[in-house]
């Protein structure tokens, strides 16, 4: 593997490395203003929820890497203590690529971008119209990591208050991720729309203790065809099939029949459970019974 040590690489270099390795990263589209109310809005991808009881985000607001120098939107923080995290959908991305450009001091870029500044609540800075969700902030702290290029500022904000569009949320009010249809970001010009075939549903308790990998039978623990996340489908299931259950599929399943009368019973039964297993992850519990019965022949 390519070996990077930190204090050997250049920071240009490093960065791309970090960037293209932690992601896809959400976006926070950062609105301020600066001391005479002037508005900034910039995009940060250094961002995530660190907890919801108190609710608190973090975003990163780096010095430049080619001149060392810092942004408006810290400068803005440390002179009112307030922001609005705006999220970044699909509808948005581009008109949020112009707010990036490095224009003057005291320009506002939802003008230049085309967007709508509206008054938020209970805070000086403006959400931005267009975007699904915006998040009313009290900054608490700024935490300095660094003087140097591509040293980070984290700017911890409590959320006071949520503006959702109510046309991303589904009947049972939780926010569908097809609607939201939100923008990550990767490394150098990358950029994943989370919406679509690109969501994946993985249902896996974290009360209901699993049989784990180490109680898988060894003829599946080693097989040529499952994969390592068919693996963990059979891995998280709560209880192994019984020799009965397994057994049973002999009278049950035309193709398990089939199966069992070819050459190599065996590569053919995990072949079925692996298409069981890629087809709905809902199909574990049959899928093991078919992977199980090559215990039994």
């Amino acid at each position: 593997m390519l070996v990077i040590d930190p204090k050997q690489t250049p920071t240009r270099d490093l960065h791309q490395f970090l960037l293209g390795s932690v992601a896809p990263r959400p976006i926070a589209f950062v609105s301020t203003v600066d001391a005479e109310g002037r508005p900034n809005l910039a995009p940060y991808s250094f961002f995530n929820a660190f907890s919801s009881n108190p609710p608190i985000l973090v975003f990163s607001s780096n010095r430049r890497v080619e001149n060392n120098t810092t942004k408006d939107t810290l400068a803005n923080v440390r002179a009112t203590g307030e922001v609005v995290i705006n999220m970044v959908n699909y509808a948005i991305v581009r008109q949020m690529a112009v707010t990036s450009v490095q224009f003057e001091s005291g320009v506002s870029e939802f003008g230049k971008a085309g967007l709508t500044p509206i008054a938020s609540d209970l805070v000086r800075p403006f959400r931005v119209k267009e975007s699904p969700v915006h998040l009313e902030c009290r900054v608490q702290e700024v935490l300095t990591l660094g003087e140097h290029g591509g040293a980070g500022h984290l700017v911890i904000c409590e959320v006071l208050r949520m503006h959702i569009d109510e046309g991303v949320v589904d009947e049972r009010n939780r926010i569908d991720p097809h609607k939201i249809d939100l923008m990550g970001r990767m490394g150098r010009a990358y950029y994943v729309r989370a919406s679509g075939d690109a969501v994946h549903t993985i249902v896996q308790s974290v009360t209901d203790l699993t049989i784990g990998y180490d109680h898988l039978p060894e003829q599946i623990r080693h097989s040529k065809v499952l994969s390592g996340n068919n693996l963990g489908q059979l891995a998280g299931l709560t209880t192994a099939p019984t020799r009965e259950e397994a057994l049973a599929l002999r009278e049950s399943d035309e193709r398990v029949r089939a199966i069992l009368g070819s050459g190599d019973p065996l590569r053919e039964l995990h072949e079925y459970a692996r298409e069981l297993l890629d087809a709905d992850d809902r199909k574990r519990s049959y899928a093991a019974k078919v992977a199980w019965l090559g215990e039994f022949l």
